[in-house]
């Protein structure tokens, strides 16, 4: 997500949810946020149990809350096709995957499948779904204006299934989808390669259905769901649970094609569903009365949930005007805040398991020479640019993946890893690479998606190019959805992004996202084979310090040696909230669980 989570998420401000309340709600006590510290994941044990409790009768779902998605309109809301947080948010409201990851200590738990299991040689681990939960397919009427249960041919309650997750999943697989992110299910499961990557001009219908059914995913029954792995994975329930394997509705999709995420069209049955969708405007989800709740994903307390699409100025200024609950903080308004006795005490700074970089085209010339990429790299001050522009408390970022995630190096154990500041050695470098003083080089362009923050960051980066390289480098900006379409289609020069874990885990950085035929292969085209080796044979070793002695070698490869991409900083959330506002504080980059919030009467 995260993540993009992984997935691929904005700037701090595009972090945390821009929150207002409308009507009195009946809930508990609120309590004032308090920080959650990031917790360092374990390896996933080679065999897991785990049981859904039905919850006790709910809160009365009542109230409204007005959200800030950040400016651009959602990419997508389907969960093929997701790749970025804002849309990923939604699908993770609207369905339920087999897992899911706690928003503040990231452990897997019980999603749809109240438990799993691995067969011994570790290939094969079976999700059993939780029939008594009896969780349906739901839409938004708009004539009736109410939640209803979808009905099939015979005019039966729709019933989510194992069938569902298959479907689901073979779908995200399908060449036809063109899912930028079937590579994730390639990398584990049995088969999902090869017909993902079939070509479907060539060969025929048959020689393609028996490619489809090699593929390691099968129903056995209405409620158990086997996957089929091409190599042990003691990790792969959190990535079971990841959106591109939730269930989809085949029916619906074989009608409306393309339109089925469509206010009016969309059918979900997660604890909330889409009531509407106004393009570059707003999108509003309402509460699924029928969502049965779980000990850990409870019935909503709130009714309807509204997110904007602004930048971080004008929804702070929503938030000191009272029309919104929860703001991210504006980069300009960072001193303000934390000097104001009312807003200082509403502030929460943590933590979250995301980077923010720079990648590198390594194609477009001067950055086909890796001396030129890592002295544009070492030439960024981050300390500086985070104590005088982003002033957040985020991380100086000398590698790709974040500490805190399952095998990720930490700087206590590795403190010389990676890439630092050193003005005269990149100054150097740029001349040994036959650019002395920046004299020669083509015209230079930085590219970042549309944002208040954004632009600071990328003007102070640019200056710090001219001071210590004095290289003059153009900036520019799409708005979201253009801007992942150039990064997959011809990305510029030097480009921005940031990467949410979509589980907590190194390989969902290293290997996922910068491997050969990995998330960001096109925008980077960069290839590696000792990279490639290095992330694989991580992936598949079970200690847990030989995988982060691995991690640390492919790190140093891909930020020092070959110098990729650049690592700016590792993120926190930054968030005002009302005290009267009880929720929780997620770590996972962007994604809050909004079930479990809730806004008492004020």
């Amino acid at each position: 997500m995260r993540k993009t989570s992984t997935m691929v998420i904005g700037l701090v401000v595009i972090l945390s949810l821009v929150l207002a309340a409308c009507g009195p709600a009946a809930t508990p006590t609120p309590v004032p946020p308090t920080p959650t510290p990031v917790v360092i994941t374990k390896e996933v044990p080679k065999e897991v149990i785990k049981e859904v409790v039905v919850t006790p009768t709910p809160a009365p779902i009542t109230g409204k809350l007005f959200l800030n998605m950040g400016p651009g309109d959602i990419p997508t809301l389907d969960p093929a096709l997701s790749t970025d947080t804002s849309s990923v948010q939604i699908v993770e409201l609207t369905t339920v995957g087999l897992t899911r990851q706690h928003e503040e200590t990231t452990a897997t738990e019980p999603g749809m499948a109240s438990k799993w299991e691995v067969s011994k040689d570790g290939l094969t681990w079976t999700f059993h779904l939780n029939k008594d939960l009896g969780v349906k397919w739901v839409k938004y009427n708009t004539a009736t204006k109410k939640v209803e249960v979808v009905k099939d041919a015979k005019g039966n309650d729709r019933l989510v299934t194992a069938k569902d997750f298959e479907y689901g999943t073979k779908r995200t697989i399908n060449p036809a989808t063109a899912s930028d992110y079937a590579y994730v299910l390639n990398m584990f499961i049995k088969g999902a390669e090869a017909w993902n990557t079939a070509d479907t001009k060539k060969l025929s219908a048959d020689e393609l259905k028996k490619l489809e059914d090699a593929v390691g995913v099968k129903a056995v029954d209405d409620w158990t769901i086997q996957f089929t792995l091409l190599e042990p994975s003691g990790f792969f329930p959190s990535v079971a649970g990841m959106w591109v394997c939730h269930a989809q509705p085949q029916w619906l999709i074989e009608e409306r094609g393309d339109r089925w995420t469509e206010a009016g069209f969309f059918q979900g049955h997660g604890p909330y569903t889409l009531k509407e969708w106004v393009h570059e405007s707003h999108i509003v989800l309402v509460a699924n009365p029928f969502w049965p709740g779980t000990a850990n994903i409870p019935k909503p307390k709130i009714n309807e949930v509204t997110w904007y699409m602004l930048d971080a100025t004008p929804a702070m200024a929503n938030y000191e005007t009272g029309k919104q609950d929860v703001a991210g903080v504006p980069l300009a308004d960072m001193d303000r805040v934390k000097a104001d006795p009312k807003l200082s005490k509403e502030l929460r700074i943590a933590p979250v398991l995301c980077t923010y970089y720079y990648g590198f085209n390594t194609k477009k010339k001067p950055f086909d020479n890796p001396k030129v990429r890592l002295a544009f790299s070492m030439a960024v001050d981050r300390v500086s640019l985070i104590k005088n522009v982003t002033k957040g408390e985020q991380e100086p970022a000398q590698w790709f993946a974040r500490p805190g995630l399952a095998a990720a190096p930490t700087i206590k154990d590795y403190p010389n890893l990676g890439v630092k500041f050193d003005a005269a050695k990149a100054k150097a470098l740029l001349a040994e690479a036959g650019y002395p003083d920046g004299k020669g080089l083509p015209e230079i362009t930085l590219m970042y998606n549309t944002s208040e923050g954004h632009k600071k960051i990328a003007e102070a980066i640019q200056q710090m190019w001219k001071t210590n390289l004095g290289v003059d480098v153009k900036v520019a900006n799409q708005e979201w959805k253009v801007y992942l379409k150039t990064l997959q289609e011809d990305s510029p020069q030097i480009w921005r992004l940031g990467w949410c874990q979509d589980y907590p885990d190194a390989n969902n950085f290293l290997k996922e996202v910068f491997r050969t035929g990995g998330h960001e292969t096109k925008a980077t085209n960069w290839s590696n084979p000792e990279y490639d080796k290095l992330v694989d044979e991580a992936a598949r070793e079970t200690d847990l310090k030989k995988r982060t002695e691995l991690y640390a070698k492919a790190e140093q490869i891909l930020v020092n040696t070959d110098a990729a991409m650049i690592p700016i900083y590792w993120y926190t959330s930054v968030t005002l909230t009302k005290p009267y506002v009880t929720r929780t504080f997620s770590v996972l980059g962007g994604l809050e669980h909004i079930e479990k919030w809730s806004v008492a009467p004020h």
